[in-house]
């Protein structure tokens, strides 16, 4: 594991920032969560910037688990670091805000109804370089266009995504769970992350079908790479059914098998889609960091990127470890007949 990064007093700034948009004050209980494979500098960060504000702190600190799949899992946003312990889960429960610094994340980890039952507000950080948090500061002002698209979407019966590359996807809306995020949240019993700047869908089962189709410098992030030719997904009730490739290429042989790989049908369906609203966020931004400094949670959110995903999925009632996040450039999203999306540019 490499060394920490020397703190800098502005990354404390902006993260006493940040907190203070999630409505941290004097006396406030407040638990930093880690794991022993979490970036050093994050979890330092939180408890300076906490301690700036006035916060009582506390670390919870939980070791590595052993590896529980047979293939690496990456881009979950489901951390199982804490392994449902109950004393951890009340104590981040019975917090007043818990800064969430684990690898992947407690946005989807089966910890974290109980947690905000509590009534704790999660801000979960993303597990990248602090530069490109910085780059990504949450404002005040980011929360008004987030709301507006989660109220679009859920009024909607329909979504039709297309693009140029040949994309062509058809989804029902019906029984959505629509979420959204604008990276700080002040609201007992709710978690957002940072980066934030995203608004997304949970379908219900039978719910997508058609063709999506990811062109040269589309993203794979579970891969943290840029596509070097394009992909065909096939989707039939939910499920990708068949990847197509380029024959003298390795793209699709390389989703072919990280599908496979988990041998459940669950972990070809859709989990979420949606698109990016983040105008700070940058498509390009993964071409200048090492694997280990970037998570990725910029380029889920950068405006006008469909973001497509597979794996788990609790609207649909499935489950699975196995999850592709794949934002898309150039697409043009529909909902209702109503173009919220342009090629890629925001409406």
């Amino acid at each position: 594991m490499r060394p920490p990064l020397p703190l800098q007093a502005h990354w404390i700034d902006m993260f006493a920032d940040v907190f203070a948009l999630c409505g941290v004050k004097p006396g406030d209980a407040c638990a930093v969560l880690s794991e022993t494979q979490t970036r050093a500098e994050l979890p330092q960060l939180s408890e300076l910037a906490l301690l700036r504000l006035g916060a009582r702190v506390f670390h919870v600190v939980m070791p590595a688990r052993a590896l529980a799949a047979p293939v690496p899992v990456r881009s979950t946003g489901a951390t199982a670091a804490i392994g449902q312990l109950e004393p951890v889960v009340q104590a981040l429960a019975s917090s007043v805000f818990v800064a969430d610094c684990t690898v992947e994340g407690l946005q989807h980890a089966i910890e974290l109804p109980q947690i905000l039952a509590g009534g704790a507000r999660v801000l979960a950080i993303s597990h990248e370089h602090p530069e490109i948090l910085e780059r990504c500061l949450p404002r005040a002002e980011d929360e008004a266009p987030v709301r507006d698209a989660m109220k679009r979407l859920k009024a909607a019966a329909a979504m039709r995504v297309t693009s140029a590359a040949g994309s062509d996807l058809h989804i029902a809306l019906a029984g959505a769970r629509v979420g959204g995020v604008w990276g700080f949240t002040a609201k007992p019993g709710t978690l957002s992350h940072w980066p934030g700047g995203l608004v997304l869908a949970f379908p219900a089962a039978g719910s997508v079908n058609g063709t999506l189709v990811l062109d040269r410098g589309d993203v794979n992030l579970t891969f943290k790479r840029y596509l070097q030719e394009a992909v065909r997904l096939v989707i039939e009730d939910d499920h990708v059914v068949a990847i197509e490739g380029d024959a003298a290429g390795f793209e699709a042989e390389l989703m072919r098998g990280y599908f496979a790989a988990w041998g459940e049908p669950s972990a070809y369906a859709v989990s979420h889609f949606g698109w990016g609203l983040n105008r700070r966020a940058r498509w390009d931004a993964m071409a200048f960091y090492d694997k280990a400094d970037f998570n990725g949670t910029e380029l889920r959110a950068f405006a006008g990127n469909f973001l497509y995903s597979t794996g788990a999925n609790e609207v649909a009632g499935r489950h699975t470890a196995g999850h592709f996040d794949l934002p898309l450039r150039g697409c043009t999203v529909v909902l209702d007949g109503a173009m919220v999306v342009d090629q890629g540019r925001l409406v």
